[in-house]
Parts: C-alpha cells; sequence; structure tokens
C-alpha cells in the first residue's frame, strides 16, 4: 500500500479545470485549452507523499526549472507559455505556476544516467548491466560511467515503482523514429547540463525527462527540468565512489523515514508520520543551496 497519507481537494478556479493532482503537482486546463501546472510544496519518498510539506519547495522546483529551461532553449523547445497564474487564482499560485502548451505526451520516463547509483546500481550488482545496456566490471556506487548511457523507464502511477526498461521496449512501444529522438534529446540535455552543473560544482549524477509533441509534430521537452525533484545533484568536492554520495535532494528526508527515529516500518502498510521540524528545515536548505549553486543567485 502507498500513495498519499492524505490526498488533497484540489482548489477551484473559475475558467480553469481541475485534470489530476500528481505526487507535487496540480494540473488544470485553461479555456484556451493550455495547460496550468502548479507545484506543491508535497514531498514524496517511498512511493508515498508525506504528510508534511517542505515549505518554499514549491517555488525554488519551478524557477530552477525556468532557469534550465532557459540554458537548453537552443537544444530543444519547452512547452512553458507563461509562468503568471491565471486571473482569479489564489495569491499563493505565484513562483509556483507555469502556463503551458499541451502536447501529445510520450508515455516514458527518459532517464540519463552519468553514474551508478539508485536502481541502476542494483541492476549492475546483479546482472553487469543496466537497462539491458553491458557495462564493464569493477564499477561501484557513485562509479563515473565510460559514457552517459539512456535508461528509460515506464511512468507509474502515484505509488507505484516506475519500471526500467530496454531501449527496444521503448521502440517498440513508441516507434523506432520516436525512440530514437527521445535518446538524442535525452543525452543532449544531459551533457549540457552536466558540463553546467560540474564548472558550479555539483555532480549531475542522473536525471530524467518528460517529452511531448506538439501541433508541429516537433518534439517539446516538457515537465519540470534539472530540478533536485527529478535529478541527483552530489557536491563535486565530497564525491567518492564506492560509498552512497551525499546529495542535494530528499535524501535527508528518506535517511530519516528508514532510520530509527521514525518508528516506521516502511515494508508495512502504515502510512508514514509528519516529519520533524529540523527534518523540513534541512530539507529545505538542501533545496535553496542547489539552486544557488546553480543558478549564482539566492533562493528569496
Amino acid at each position: 500500500m502507498s500513495g498519499f497519507v492524505e490526498k488533497p481537494e484540489p482548489v477551484q478556479v473559475p475558467g480553469l479545470v481541475h485534470l489530476h493532482t500528481g505526487k507535487v503537482r496540480d494540473l488544470y486546463q485553461n479555456e484556451a485549452g493550455d495547460l496550468v501546472m502548479v507545484a506543491s510544496d508535497r514531498i514524496s519518498a517511498y512511493d508515498w507523499v508525506l504528510p508534511t510539506g517542505i515549505p518554499d519547495k514549491g517555488r525554488i522546483l519551478t524557477r530552477l526549472s525556468l532557469w534550465w529551461f532557459d540554458q537548453l532553449a537552443d537544444l530543444v523547445p519547452n512547452h512553458v507559455l507563461s509562468a503568471e497564474p491565471p486571473a482569479g487564482a489564489p495569491a499563493d499560485w505565484a513562483g509556483r505556476t507555469l502556463v503551458c502548451r499541451s502536447l501529445r505526451m510520450v508515455p516514458v520516463e527518459c532517464v540519463a544516467r552519468g553514474y551508478l547509483t539508485g536502481s541502476g546500481l542494483v541492476e549492475y550488482e546483479q546482472s553487469r548491466t543496466v537497462c539491458g545496456l553491458a557495462l564493464p566490471e569493477g564499477l561501484e556506487d557513485g562509479s563515473e560511467l565510460p559514457a552517459p548511457i539512456f535508461t528509460p523507464a515506464t511512468k507509474a502511477e502515484v505509488g507505484e515503482h516506475d519500471e526500467n526498461v530496454s531501449y527496444e521496449e521503448v521502440a517498440r512501444r513508441v516507434g523506432a523514429e520516436t525512440a530514437a529522438q527521445l535518446r538524442q534529446a535525452t543525452l543532449a540535455i544531459y551533457h549540457r547540463a552536466r558540463d553546467v552543473a560540474r564548472e558550479r560544482g555539483i555532480v549531475l549524477a542522473d536525471t530524467k525527462f518528460e517529452f511531448g509533441f506538439d501541433a508541429e509534430e516537433r518534439l517539446v521537452l516538457a515537465d519540470e527540468v534539472l530540478t533536485p525533484d527529478s535529478s541527483r545533484f552530489w557536491p563535486a568536492d565530497a564525491w567518492r565512489p564506492g560509498r552512497p554520495q551525499p546529495s542535494f535532494d530528499k535524501q535527508y528526508v528518506r535517511d530519516w523515514l528508514s532510520g530509527p527515529e521514525s518508528g516506521w516500518d516502511r515494508r508495512g502498510e502504515e502510512p508514514p508520520p509528519e516529519l520533524p521540524a529540523e527534518v523540513v528545515e534541512r530539507t529545505r536548505e538542501k533545496y535553496a543551496e542547489a539552486y544557488r549553486l546553480l543558478t549564482g543567485t539566492a533562493f528569496d
């Protein structure tokens, strides 16, 4: 059992139709047919959306996504039309709302990995492969890969695991031409972002993207991009292969939940508990620090 500890009621806004409540974002459609994405302060871990939010998280993710969309504009178009909340929206939507073009979304999580960790490490330890791609012997937790790899996954419902799949399976599902476009765009974006992050003292270990096609059948970058929710960011000066790496993301939350202080059994059926104030503040600091290092400006 997993999902939301308590699923929030969608906010009703004149002229908007609520479409979906996800782990982090609420999705609406306006009268013009555009999508309105509102990033919340919700945080998820171990397939649960937790009962405690992280203050400013939605604004940090939105502002960082906008910064990255600008950095990537010459590589791939994106879906953003405006960052202004619609008329009649609640005041607290300011800074965490994106109005976006409606796209024909590709049902694939496009994951790029430059370092071995997470589910990739688990598969590698069993078979020396990641998503069916053979890797050399001798790699360990946190090792840099010989070259970045495209390791797609199928997008899961809230409370379910995304499932890693082979490139051949993606080609079977969406067609060979689309699969090739996804792989090329994913790796091009990863290379650019890895180099940008490296210049700022951050290792971009892996990340995931979502794409869709617009009315002209162009591949368009959608959703959020290169935030601590969709990427593993590690401080470069602390990177040491052979152990779990310190990170600018919700690892602090995961560690507390899986430790004895929480009193929670992640393999049981009980939902996770509220986060203590210290864990909330430390996690917010991690998100804000990632934003500051990447963009060069403090989050206010």
